[in-house]
């Protein structure tokens, strides 16, 4: 059964709309950003190229990771991810990347460091969060759901190798073709939190990529 998902709209100011090109290092862009009104959130989606054609739309549903994204730490695979995902969508010539607001798994920037600080004595990363008072893992898909639905995207290749992302999306509505994995990045420093995400938050990697086969 699909889900009602929420309202999204383009955050305006004085009738000028909130979307704009961006020429990056990878491609020109066309950047555009929804408001979520239950958070006070402005999230971005990024789409290259026409989002109207017959075959699934390259899509990444990107978290926020300050840390990895801009401050390249490698206690994490999200920065890589990120440039790889842009990296394919310009392959292909086009589709949709949508950044979301949801740092440290939707527990936010200070808790997610507060976590940071209980891996540093040996917790996983699962475990941390629960040792807050948090949620393993706190995302909420339904809004990456309705900004596609505004984009006129509903049938996807999702670059992720993320289970549970994939069943929010088509519980909202959006038909995921095929989940392409999205293996990069992998280190010393970040593979005790892979290994933690495919033992037990059920991501699909396989052990010979964690092993760097």
């Amino acid at each position: 059964m699909t889900s009602e998902i929420p309202p999204v709209q383009l955050v305006e100011n004085d009738s000028v709309p909130s979307e704009a090109k961006l020429p990056t290092i990878h491609a020109d862009f066309h950047i555009r950003i929804f408001h979520e009104a239950s958070t006070g959130f402005d999230h971005v989606a990024l789409t290259l190229g026409d989002m109207k054609g017959p075959d699934p739309v390259f899509v990444r549903v990107h978290s926020e990771c300050l840390t990895g994204d801009v401050l390249g730490s490698l206690r994490c695979d999200c920065g890589p991810q990120l440039d790889s995902a842009l990296k394919a969508i310009v392959k292909r010539g086009w589709g949709c990347l949508l950044y979301l607001r949801q740092e440290g798994r939707g527990i936010g920037l200070h808790a997610k460091i507060q976590a940071y600080h209980l891996q540093d004595k040996g917790a996983d990363t699962l475990d941390a969060n629960l040792m807050l008072g948090l949620p393993a893992d706190g995302r909420d898909y339904s809004i990456a759901a309705s900004m596609l639905s505004a984009l006129n995207i509903s049938h996807v290749n999702l670059l992720s190798n993320n289970p549970n992302k994939r069943e929010q999306l088509e519980r909202h509505g959006i038909t995921v073709v095929d989940l392409i994995p999205l293996v990069v990045g992998v280190s010393e420093q970040n593979r005790f939190y892979l290994e933690t995400k495919v033992e037990r938050m059920g991501h699909k990697i396989d052990q010979d990529q964690l092993d760097g086969n």
